[in-house]
């Protein structure tokens, strides 16, 4: 059974290890979108639960669980890190009101958030985070039936994360066709796997820790920053809105409305907020529809043709 402090503890660490590494996550950042900012968007999404964890003494699993899927959720950048947060998401779901849990209700939690993301991405993408995520949480529902540990739900967890991982190019061609791994399912792996090590007993990681990017992974720069791909729509544009009291506006709407104009829509209706992430050629029209829903609390809208321009400069200065 694992303790909140350990869950807590994981998180954290599990922020330090991707952030310590998500240049080489940047540098195999293909899909979508050839932007070269998968790791560091899923690193500061993870960041900003890390940050409000730390803040906790001796939270049980729900509180650790509650506060790291609200943070995630409020501080969720790019498609991959709100597919992160929705992940989390459903282990507050999962762990609501558990003081403790073993390893078949943490499976049992992953599985949530799968559940969660693939409902709320437009048009989910196999061979994506999507499919490491749940082809993970699915083995480690399957080992949990023979031992429930955490130690031996969360290792099958891992470790077919990891294989997923590498079945990426196979399931995406454009993977394939660039040499590399999804961005997003490596961030994953990374994560788990930080979190792993401290379920085991392991210490929690610095953030300084920071290694030195593998010859394979500069290597792999030229696919974030050299790869030639179509960029359909121009500008990344993600807000949260504070919902107002009474409006009774349904967010399927809205999701509706910016599948019209765009396409990577994730669209998250929480109780307060809604988290709104789109690819457009138009961030105002966006905008405009999503202010109906209430006041935004966040705006932010980045041009992915010059972020794919930038996206070598590692190459140069390796």
């Amino acid at each position: 059974m694992i303790q909140g402090k350990q869950l807590r503890d994981a998180i954290i660490s599990a922020s330090h290890v991707l952030s310590n590494a998500k240049q080489s996550v940047d540098e195999l950042n293909i899909f979508p979108v050839p932007d070269g900012d998968t790791g560091t968007n899923m690193s500061m999404t993870i960041s900003a639960a890390a940050r409000e964890l730390a803040r906790l003494a001796e939270p049980t699993v729900s509180e650790a669980a509650d506060v790291a899927s609200s943070a995630l959720l409020r501080g969720a950048r790019g498609n991959s890190g709100v597919i992160l947060s929705l992940l989390f998401r459903g282990f507050s779901k999962g762990l609501k009101g558990k003081t403790e849990a073993d390893g078949a209700a943490l499976a049992e939690a992953l599985g949530f958030g799968v559940e969660a993301a693939y409902k709320a991405v437009m048009k989910p993408t196999e061979g994506t985070i999507l499919t490491v995520a749940r082809e993970a949480a699915e083995r480690g529902r399957e080992k949990a039936l023979a031992d429930p540990s955490v130690d031996a739900v969360w290792e099958a967890i891992c470790a077919e994360a990891e294989a997923s991982l590498q079945r990426t190019p196979e399931l995406l061609p454009v993977l394939k066709k660039a040499g590399v791994v999804d961005a997003g399912g490596k961030g994953l792996c990374l994560i788990l796997r930080a979190m792993q090590d401290v379920f085991a007993g392991g210490a929690v990681v610095a953030a300084d820790e920071a290694e030195s990017p593998s010859a394979s992974a500069v290597k792999a720069v030229s696919a974030a920053g050299s790869f030639d791909a179509d960029i359909t729509f121009t500008y990344c544009t993600e807000f949260i809105v504070a919902r107002d009291k009474g409006n009774t506006e349904d967010p399927l709407r809205l999701r509706a409305y910016l599948e019209s104009i765009g396409d990577c829509v994730v669209v998250v209706d929480d109780d307060d907020i809604i988290k709104v992430h789109v690819h457009t050629n138009d961030p105002g029209k966006a905008l405009q529809e999503g202010v109906k829903y209430g006041q935004f609390e966040t705006v932010k809208v980045e041009n992915m043709r010059i972020q794919h321009a930038n996206a070598g400069w590692v190459e140069e200065e390796a």
